[in-house]
């Protein structure tokens, strides 16, 4: 589903956030992607989103080059990805209807079918009877549940969650990852970035660690003393 090749990320005047990077991620697998901060987490999936592209190597998501792809046609893949932020990204002066809606507004969907699949997205996250507030007036597990909801609205095959869990209790915490383990379990390719090393590898699904953007296992005690 997902593969890098020898990718190289280099912003100028800042380094390389990603240095000659090699991995596969299966469709249907549920991975978590940890780091100290800087360690190229929130990079690797901003270039599996296309939000920004890679200097070096090669990306293939579903067996497409994804640097071959013309600019005009890239909008039809980032369809199939839905985003997760970490400080949610709502529009304070939408409701949360609107909010959910907006990917479904901007990819053209009949009028007819936006609520249908916002109030079906609204239900999964159980905050169906939320539709009309406002972000404002909703918590902060409620508002990110609202941005799971908008990423998962137009029913993409790949999730990505940047720091999901990052301004959470653990309790909420714990609560969100189980909503990503349900849209894996229905199929969904999910990969998770965290600081939270402990939360990820009690969930026993893999672990993709990072430090200062190559590849390192998991255990290795360097890892730890960044996160702590």
């Amino acid at each position: 589903m997902i593969r890098f090749s020898e990718v190289t990320k280099l912003y100028p005047g800042q380094g390389e956030a990603l240095k000659s990077l090699s991995l596969f991620i299966p469709a249907e697998q549920m991975v978590f992607v940890t780091g100290h901060s800087g360690a190229g987490k929130s990079t690797l999936l901003r270039l599996i989103a296309l939000m920004e592209t890679h200097t070096r190597g090669q990306i293939l998501i579903d067996g497409i080059n994804i640097q071959k792809i013309p600019e005009k046609h890239r909008f039809y893949l980032r369809r199939q990805i839905g985003f997760i932020f970490q400080d949610h990204r709502l529009l304070n002066d939408r409701t949360v209807f609107d909010n959910v809606a907006l990917p479904l507004v901007i990819a053209g969907f009949d009028h007819r079918e936006i609520p249908r699949r916002v109030h079906a997205a609204l239900d999964k996250v159980g905050l169906l009877n939320k539709e009309n507030k406002f972000p404002v007036t909703l918590s902060s597990g409620e508002q990110q549940r609202v941005g799971i909801a908008r990423a998962v609205v137009n029913r993409p095959p790949i999730l990505l969650a940047d720091e999901p869990t990052g301004n959470l209790d653990p309790e909420l915490s714990i609560e969100i990852m189980k909503l990503f383990e349900e849209f894996n379990r229905i199929g969904v390719t999910v990969v998770i970035a965290t600081h939270e090393v402990e939360l990820a590898r009690s969930t026993g699904h893999r672990i993709i660690a990072l430090k200062d953007g190559r590849l390192m296992t998991p255990d290795d005690a360097s890892l730890q003393e960044h996160t702590l």
